[in-house]
């Protein structure tokens, strides 16, 4: 039996117009899981900058948290010297000490997280330059399989961006190379 041309569907406009609505539709979406993961990466980096304070560093505290794919706090860490060694005013104070002895915040929450940091996140802070992480951090990064690192978008004037600005690029090429994805947020 024909259809009266009245009720006739023109299908090829009824499907560009679902795809007009689902598209729509994934737009809204995605906004609104972007904007739920800026605030999950703001609550993180906060936690992130709360834990900086346990740094003893005089010239720079930095922290680290470490989310799972779950979405739970997995690992911490601060720059500090590993436990058992004497961590001295003079120690922090002569730069060639500090470094050979210090372990970064980095590196400490993934050494917390154990096997848990394999697909997650690291959020540090504060952020120096994009990825916010050194060449040294990245390489434990991957090796641990994280898959992400979150910072604030750091002022490239700062001093401390130029001291470690060959250190960055270097873990900039790791990322790009091992798929690492970073972002940064504006503080």
């Amino acid at each position: 039996m024909p259809c009266n041309e009245e009720f006739q569907i023109d299908l090829e406009k009824a499907f560009k117009d679902i795809a007009k609505g689902t598209l729509r539709a994934l737009e809204e979406d995605c906004k609104k899981i972007a904007k739920r993961q800026e605030k999950w990466d703001r609550f993180y980096l906060g936690l992130a900058q709360y834990y900086s304070q346990a740094s003893k560093d005089p010239s720079t505290c930095v922290g680290c948290v470490l989310v799972g794919t779950d979405n739970r706090v997995h690992g911490l860490g601060y720059n500090g010297f590993p436990p058992g060694i004497e961590d001295t005013v003079e120690r922090y104070n002569d730069r060639p000490t500090k470094l050979s002895l210090v372990v970064h915040a980095e590196v400490n929450s993934i050494i917390s997280a154990g096997h848990l940091a394999k697909g997650g996140t690291l959020y540090v802070y504060p952020s120096f330059a994009l990825p916010p992480i050194c060449n040294e951090c990245c390489k434990v990064a991957i090796a641990s399989g994280v898959k992400t690192i979150v910072g604030f978008v750091a002022d490239e004037n700062d001093e401390r961006a130029l001291r470690w600005k060959d250190s960055i690029a270097i873990a900039k090429m790791m990322c790009d190379e091992a798929g690492i994805n970073y972002r940064g947020l504006v503080e």
